[in-house]
């Protein structure tokens, strides 16, 4: 079937990565030698399926698969490809999907459009109704920014590691797809925390130390000089740092001291 540009769809037919994708999803902290990790779903829910490539494997490792497409032709064509199997597809736009319908506990799994890759891992951790794991395949540099560690950190980075733990699993070359995008893309495996490590009041100061993020962030928050470096030499930040440079602990400390 012909893929839809405007819909960013690029089929993966490696069967190794499905099934790594797959494999970590279920649980298998490593899907060379299949040490199971405790998980307890037995629920998938799939974003995008596409041609079914991803739902034939995962399929076979969960009792239960809810895929959600936003393509009607495929929505359509999809169950016809997997009779007799306990496989629901949902028609509709992902970022719409109504994650509270979704049975308790399970995780997610999706080789997903690379342009909407950050609503979609906004939405799956900022609802109540969170996945015990999810699984993507997204753009290798978007996948290097979100697990970032302090010296290159960005706002996207911080948002999703206040939600969740981040790993990042194999890279996929461009040239494994159907069409080839432009760049390559990269396995990222977010486990969501019972509670974010910090509050949206903090997150408000955040967004606002990266306004100009190439600036020292003193230049950037709404203090006196004097006061910033009295707080900043307390809290042990150099005057001089970045707002790429802080972890999530460092913005907290650095608003505890400026309430």
């Amino acid at each position: 079937m012909k893929n839809n540009k405007s819909l960013g769809q690029h089929w993966l037919k490696n069967r190794q990565i499905l099934d790594c994708i797959a494999d970590l999803a279920y649980g298998y902290s490593d899907s060379l030698s299949h040490q199971k990790s405790q998980l307890e779903a037995s629920l998938c829910l799939e974003i995008g399926p596409g041609l079914g490539t991803l739902t034939s494997s995962l399929l076979r490792r969960f009792k239960e698969v809810i895929a959600v497409e936003f393509d009607e032709r495929l929505a359509t064509n999809l169950p016809k490809s997997f009779p007799g199997k306990n496989l629901t597809v949902v028609h509709q736009d992902f970022l719409k999907f109504d994650l509270a319908t979704i049975p308790s506990p399970y995780v997610v799994a999706g080789n997903i459009p690379y342009y909407i890759t950050s609503p979609i891992i906004s939405k799956l951790l900022q609802t109540t109704n969170r996945p015990e794991r999810i699984v993507l395949l997204i753009q290798k540099e978007v996948a290097e920014r979100i697990a970032a560690e302090p010296g290159h950190h960005t706002v996207l980075s911080l948002q999703t590691q206040n939600y969740a733990t981040v790993m990042l699993g194999p890279v996929v070359p461009h040239a494994e797809f159907t069409p080839p995008p432009e760049v390559d893309s990269q396995i990222i495996i977010l486990e969501p925390r019972p509670e974010p490590l910090i509050s949206p009041d903090i997150f408000r100061l955040i967004k606002q130390g990266f306004s100009s993020p190439r600036k020292k962030l003193m230049k950037n928050l709404p203090a006196s000089t004097a006061e910033l470096t009295e707080i900043f030499a307390r809290i042990g930040l150099d005057s001089s740092v970045r707002p790429a440079n802080l972890s999530l602990n460092d913005w907290k400390s650095l608003a505890k001291n400026l309430h």
